[in-house]
C-alpha cells in the first residue's frame, strides 16, 4: 500500500482530461470531455489532480458562483488507491482554495462519502435523487454539440429566475451550459408574460442530461417536462430532483422515469440557505 505523503497534489489542467474520464468511467459517471473543459474554464486555477508516481490517480474540482455561494464537485479517486487519505487531501486543497472566495461552500456526496465531508465540517442540507428514464432497445446516441442562444433580455430574465431558486448569481455556468445544449432552452411564462420557469438539457456519456430545471408554479411542472423530453424521446436521460419540490415525484413516474440512486446535499460555511422548492432539478453534482 502507498503511503499518502507520495501522494502530491497539483492543478489539474485540459492535458489531464483523458486520465480524470477513466476515473469518472471508473466510478461509472455520466460527465464528458466537454463538462471537464467547462469545469476548467470556470476555475482553472481551482481544479485539482493527486497523482502517484507522475500518474492522475484522484481529482477534485471547485466553482465559485459569487462571494456568497461555491461548489465542489468531481471528488474522484482510482479505485486502487481508495481510503488512502487521497480524497481528503484533495478536498483540503480544494476548501484552502475556496476559504477567502465564498461564505458558504456546498456539494453532492454519495452515501460512501458523507464520512469523509462530514469530518471536514459538511452537513446535511436536503436530498437529491437520480431519476433515469430508459428507452428499450434503443442505445444512447450523443447528439451533435451545437449552441442554443437566446436574445440578451431573455436571458437575462433567465438568469435572474436561476438567481431567485439557487440564491446566487450562475450567469456563467448558465451562459456555458446553453452553448452545450442538446435543444433549444425551453422556457414557461405566467399569462401576464413574466418568465416562471425553464428547463436546459445536454449530452452525457451514459444518458441524456436535464437539468437545471426551476418552476416556480408546481402545477406547471408536467408541461415543461413534456418540452423538454420532446427532442429526446428516443435517449436514456437522467434528472437529478430535488427533493424538496412539491409533487415532482408523480411528474417523473407519470414520464416512465425511476429512481436509480440518492445523493447528498451538504454545506459548509455561514449563510447557507437551502436549496429553493423553486428548483425542479439541479445542474449536475458536479456544478450544483
Amino acid at each position: 500500500m502507498h503511503e499518502i505523503h507520495r501522494v502530491q497534489i497539483r492543478v489539474l489542467t485540459e492535458s489531464d482530461i483523458p486520465a480524470a474520464m477513466r476515473l469518472k468511467e471508473a466510478a461509472g459517471w455520466n460527465q464528458t470531455e466537454n463538462d471537464w473543459r467547462l469545469l476548467l474554464k470556470l476555475a482553472p486555477e481551482g481544479c485539482f489532480a493527486a497523482t502517484l508516481a507522475g500518474e492522475v490517480v484522484g481529482t477534485t474540482t471547485t466553482t465559485v458562483y459569487d462571494d456568497e455561494l461555491a461548489w465542489i464537485g468531481m471528488v474522484l479517486v482510482h479505485p486502487d488507491n481508495r481510503r488512502l487519505g487521497i480524497a481528503t487531501k484533495l478536498l483540503e486543497t480544494a476548501l484552502d482554495y475556496l476559504h477567502p472566495k465564498a461564505r458558504t461552500i456546498k456539494l453532492d456526496a454519495t452515501a460512501a462519502g458523507r464520512p469523509v465531508y462530514e469530518k471536514l465540517g459538511f452537513r446535511v442540507e436536503s436530498m437529491i435523487e437520480r431519476w433515469t428514464r430508459d428507452v428499450e432497445g434503443v442505445p444512447n446516441r450523443a447528439f451533435p454539440i451545437r449552441i442554443s442562444s437566446l436574445n440578451v433580455e431573455t436571458l437575462d430574465e433567465l438568469v435572474v429566475l436561476d438567481r431567485c431558486a439557487f440564491a446566487a448569481d450562475r450567469s456563467k455556468i448558465i451562459e456555458s451550459l446553453l452553448k452545450l445544449a442538446v435543444a433549444a432552452p425551453v422556457l414557461e411564462r405566467a399569462e401576464d408574460g413574466s418568465l416562471i420557469g425553464y428547463a436546459l438539457s445536454r449530452n452525457g456519456s451514459n444518458a441524456a442530461y436535464i437539468g437545471p430545471v426551476v418552476m416556480t408554479d408546481s402545477r406547471r411542472i408536467g408541461p415543461l417536462l413534456d418540452k423538454v423530453l420532446g427532442p429526446l424521446r428516443e435517449q436514456r436521460v437522467y434528472i437529478d430532483f430535488n427533493t424538496r419540490f412539491r409533487d415532482g415525484l408523480s411528474a417523473l413516474r407519470e414520464r416512465g422515469f425511476a429512481k436509480q440512486r440518492e445523493l447528498i446535499r451538504m454545506s459548509k460555511g455561514d449563510g447557507s440557505k437551502c436549496t429553493s422548492e423553486f428548483v425542479f432539478a439541479i445542474a449536475g453534482p458536479e456544478v450544483g
